[in-house]
């Protein structure tokens, strides 16, 4: 009888690394462009990522907090400007 679950096949760790490391790099590419967008699908990506039990957990967790910052520069850009884009012009 085994009371330990078995250890996660290297093809589910795989792609949970690569979740983990497409969250970081969308979070921090939506603090620049298309933050709607790229914020959420970067908290998805990492959720999972962790879910799945990542070696990369620190890369998730920064991927997780870069989306929930996406989404704060867009509350702030909405708020401020009334619009959802980095517009200079006044």
């Amino acid at each position: 009888m085994h009371l330990t679950a078995p250890a996660a096949s290297p093809a589910v760790r795989r792609d949970a690394d690569g979740m983990a490391v497409a969250s970081f790099v969308l979070g921090l590419l939506g603090l620049l462009v298309l933050n709607l967008f790229l914020g959420p699908v970067a908290i998805v990506l990492a959720s999972l990522a962790l879910w799945r039990g990542t070696a990369r957990r620190g890369r998730a967790l920064l991927g997780l907090g870069l989306g929930v910052a996406d989404l704060v520069v867009l509350a702030t850009l909405i708020s401020v400007d009334g619009t959802a884009s980095w517009s200079l012009a006044g």
